[in-house]
C-alpha cells in the first residue's frame, strides 16, 4: 500500500476507543443503528430528570455518553450538552469531561471484557455527577449475530459492586427490571434527596 493510500485509510478509521468495544462489535452496532430507526432512541424519556439533575448540580456541561440518535441531546435544546457514541460516525471523537455525564440505557450493552475499562472511561469524564440506568433483564431486541442486545443481564448488587468504587451515592433506585442510579464523584457535596428523585421515574 502507497503512502497515500495508508494516509486516506487513517483518515477514515473510527477514532481509537482504547479498549472500550472492540472493532467487530463497534461495526455491528455501526449497522444496527442503521438499520433500525428504534434502535438508540430511549434517551429522550429520561429529558426530565437530566434537567433536574442539571440544576440540582448547577451542571455547567453536560455529555451524553453512548447518546445513540441524540433524542436526549435533542430535546434538552442545551448549547452545553454533547453527545458521545462510539457507533456513531460523527459522535465518536474523543469526549470532553462533563459536569453531568448521562449514561442512559448503555452500560448493559457493553462487552464484559470491555465494562471495567468504559466505566473507567465514564469516571474520568465524570465532573460532578453521573446519571446512570440500566437494565437488570434481557432485551427485546436481537443483534444481527443473534445475540440479546443487553449483553450484560446481572442483578442490581452486581453493577453496584462495579460503580460504588468509583462515585459515591445520591439516589439509588430499582424497579421493573430497570436501576437508577444518580453518582457524584468523591468530594462532591450531596444534594437533598428530594431534590434528585421527584423527576426519575421507572
Amino acid at each position: 500500500m502507497t503512502e497515500s493510500a495508508l494516509l486516506a485509510v487513517n483518515e477514515l478509521a473510527p477514532p481509537p476507543t482504547e479498549g472500550l468495544i472492540t472493532p467487530a462489535y463497534r461495526d455491528l452496532n455501526t449497522v444496527f443503528h442503521h438499520q433500525r430507526a428504534d434502535y438508540g432512541m430511549n434517551g429522550v424519556r429520561h429529558v426530565g430528570a437530566v434537567k433536574q439533575l442539571a440544576q440540582a448540580y448547577d451542571a455547567r456541561s453536560l455529555l451524553d455518553y453512548g447518546c445513540g440518535k441524540q433524542t436526549l441531546i435533542e430535546a434538552l435544546r442545551l448549547s452545553w450538552a454533547r453527545g458521545y457514541d462510539p457507533c456513531i460516525p460523527g459522535l465518536d471523537g474523543p469526549p470532553a469531561p462533563a459536569d453531568l455525564v448521562a449514561c442512559t440505557d448503555v452500560l448493559e450493552h457493553i462487552e464484559p471484557e470491555c465494562l471495567e475499562a468504559v466505566l473507567d472511561h465514564l469516571r474520568s469524564l465524570t465532573l460532578k455527577v453521573l446519571y446512570a440506568t440500566i437494565s437488570l433483564q434481557p432485551a427485546k431486541k436481537t443483534l444481527p449475530d443473534g445475540r440479546n442486545t443487553h449483553l450484560i443481564v446481572q442483578p442490581a448488587a452486581w453493577w453496584l459492586w462495579r460503580l460504588l468504587p468509583r462515585w459515591e451515592p445520591d439516589t439509588i433506585r430499582c424497579g421493573k427490571g430497570e436501576m437508577v442510579c444518580v453518582l457524584r464523584v468523591p468530594g462532591e457535596a450531596p444534594r437533598s434527596p428530594k431534590d434528585i428523585v421527584n423527576n426519575i421515574r421507572l
